[in-house]
């Protein structure tokens, strides 16, 4: 029986395709990810396409994509000519990379812009009041949401579990906090 043959099996891939489009991603290149996750071997491109009925292009397309966030990669099966893909199974890393990439993809570059207007913006006499202090607020609040990223990327898995575990519970450790036990 074939991974697809299974009709829960289907409904992940299908469903992990609409919501690729919810975050942005291609509803092929989602679809691409959920198979090569939920596949217990290494699958060439031709076999994607098979599988999932799509264009070669988009499949080319879409491997790439993932390789790009580093949560697929290439594989060599060994007798096989054909380049084979997997995808990253631990959801950790695979979190992590994903979040990794769009930050330096789209939060990095809404930083730089907002640095850069909020120096201009300092010395435009002209500007709105609200302009100024709206946009230096949007700097100072991304900026400091990529340093809680930063801060928090590095800290071993466990720790991280822990605090997602912890949830709101974990303002009883901030002083003042009001949520004292």
């Amino acid at each position: 029986m074939s991974l697809l043959d299974h009709p829960d099996a289907k409904a992940f891939i299908l469903h992990w395709g609409e919501m690729g489009t919810y975050w942005g991603v291609n509803r092929s290149v989602a679809q691409v990810h959920a198979l090569l996750y939920l596949s217990d071997r290494p699958l060439d491109a031709e076999s994607i396409v098979d599988m999932l009925g799509l264009a070669r292009s988009n499949v080319s397309t879409g491997l790439k994509e993932l390789q790009s966030y580093a949560i697929v990669r290439r594989v060599h099966v060994e007798g096989d000519r054909r380049d084979h893909f997997v995808a990253e199974t631990d959801l950790w890393e695979m979190l992590m990379r994903i979040s990794a990439e769009r930050k330096r993809r789209e939060i990095d570059p809404t930083i730089q812009l907002l640095a850069e207007l909020t120096e201009r913006l300092k010395a435009d006499e002209s500007a709105p009041k609200q302009l100024r202090e709206r946009v230096t607020r949007m700097h100072e609040f991304i900026s400091t949401l990529a340093n809680w990223y930063e801060q928090v990327r590095v800290l071993p898995k466990p720790t991280l579990v822990t605090l997602m575990k912890l949830g709101s519970r974990v303002a009883r450790f901030i002083p003042g906090s009001g949520k004292a036990s």
